[in-house]
């Protein structure tokens, strides 16, 4: 039997990559333990939602590049979705700029500086994944946004990040006209 690898195999691949993407997003070390870190993948239609809602911030309020992320990541075979919640973990740093703990928390809006390094380090190991196996991906927060505006993620997900992966001849990613 001959597989051409654009019909099906691909797309497997890709889905078992972003799988262990996800894998070793869940598992990259949280601060004190206390796992803050939201995880979801997107695939096919789901993917031109976020593009079609990339361009309607773009038009409406948002800056020009997201019209272009828009476009590429509708070459994405699949998309990892990672995102934080905004939780004190009683450490009492005062890194939020909050006297405490208990300071932070009269101001929910406002991050644990643990919140969005662990959640610096979920991007990083899942990054790190789609390296070793050679596939193309890219960090978008505009896609993030795209993805908090439609509320595919729980409301108290405050930053979301996409990295979204593909296999082809030249990173689509990368072209930033």
């Amino acid at each position: 039997m001959i597989y051409n690898i654009e019909e099906g195999l691909k797309k497997d691949a890709l889905l078992q990559i972003v799988s262990k993407m996800a894998v070793a997003a869940r598992t990259a070390p949280k601060s004190r333990g206390i796992d803050n870190i939201c995880i979801s993948v997107v695939t096919d239609n789901t993917i031109k939602v976020l593009s079609d809602e990339m361009i309607r911030i773009s038009k409406n309020s948002g800056p020009a590049f997201f019209a272009r992320d828009a476009k590429n990541i509708l070459s994405a075979g699949a998309i990892l979705l990672l995102g934080v919640k905004f939780k004190t973990i009683g450490l009492n740093c005062s890194y939020c700029g909050y006297e405490n703990c208990a300071e932070k928390e009269k101001y929910p809006e406002v991050p644990c500086a643990f919140n969005t390094t662990d959640l610096g380090i979920a991007v990083g190991s899942a990054v790190s994944i789609a390296a070793d196996n050679r596939v193309d991906n890219r960090v978008m927060y505009s896609v993030g946004v795209a993805v908090k505006n439609l509320k595919m993620m729980a409301d108290d997900v405050k930053i979301i990040f996409a990295i979204p992966i593909s296999a082809t001849g030249k990173n689509v990613f990368f072209d930033r006209k």
